[in-house]
């Protein structure tokens, strides 16, 4: 399968002549990796992590496009693009589905703590076909699965290096490449990056940078 990082959290996955897209947020670039998709499965509902005008156009402009997220988003799409509502999915942590050709897992539940007085909202990460896991703003493992390729999210008002560096190690992927890296500047990016790639390597897993447009086969 080839995977295509945009910039941030977003990522385009594409198997067969058939594309699903995770996480088309407002820092990346969504119109571009939304093009020719037939599904997109979301984290959360955080503005990074989907553009919901956006998301509302292409569900409009493409007839065959499906959207799964937690009960929140999908509640808030239907709002906004009724005559969409039976494309629109509900998604529930620990379920199993299949997306545009490719075989979905959910983890999760909810959202990694930014502050007490902050509302946690609710997270679901996605493991697709058994190889590539997005977490979206949280460390869940998966548990019962090995997990082939890892998005780490590197950089987050809710995270610390130390963390990210804990969840690389738990999840003991072959490889790894970041994503939610939007926030931070080419000296920051290189230093937590420098972190994950040492001292995961130590326990098997390969971190690679890619940048935004740059795709891999994984």
């Amino acid at each position: 399968m080839k995977l295509t990082k945009y910039t941030h959290a977003c990522v385009r996955l594409e198997k067969d002549g058939r594309v699903l897209v995770l996480d088309p947020g407002t820092f990346s670039e969504t119109k571009e990796a939304l093009a020719g998709a037939e599904a997109v499965l979301v984290t959360h509902e955080h503005g990074d992590h989907i553009d919901v005008p956006a998301m509302v156009n292409a569900l409009r402009g493409n007839d065959s496009l499906a959207v799964f997220g937690p009960g929140g988003v999908a509640a808030h799409l239907r709002e906004e693009a009724p005559e969409a509502a039976g494309r629109i999915h509900t998604v529930e942590p620990g379920s199993s589905f299949e997306a545009a050709g490719f075989s979905i897992r959910s983890y999760g539940g909810q959202h990694a703590l930014i502050h007490p007085q902050i509302p946690v909202v609710v997270n679901i990460g996605y493991l697709v076909d058994g190889n590539v896991y997005h977490p979206g703003d949280s460390f869940i493992i998966p548990d019962g699965m090995s997990v082939q390729t890892l998005l780490v999210p590197l950089h987050a008002p809710w995270n610390k290096a130390s963390e990210v560096v804990d969840f690389v190690i738990g999840v003991r992927a072959a490889r790894a490449f970041q994503i939610h890296d939007g926030l931070l500047n080419d000296m920051g990016l290189k230093m937590v990056e420098s972190h994950v790639s040492r001292l995961g390597g130590k326990y098997g897993t390969e971190f690679v940078h890619l940048a935004p447009g740059e795709s891999v086969e994984v």
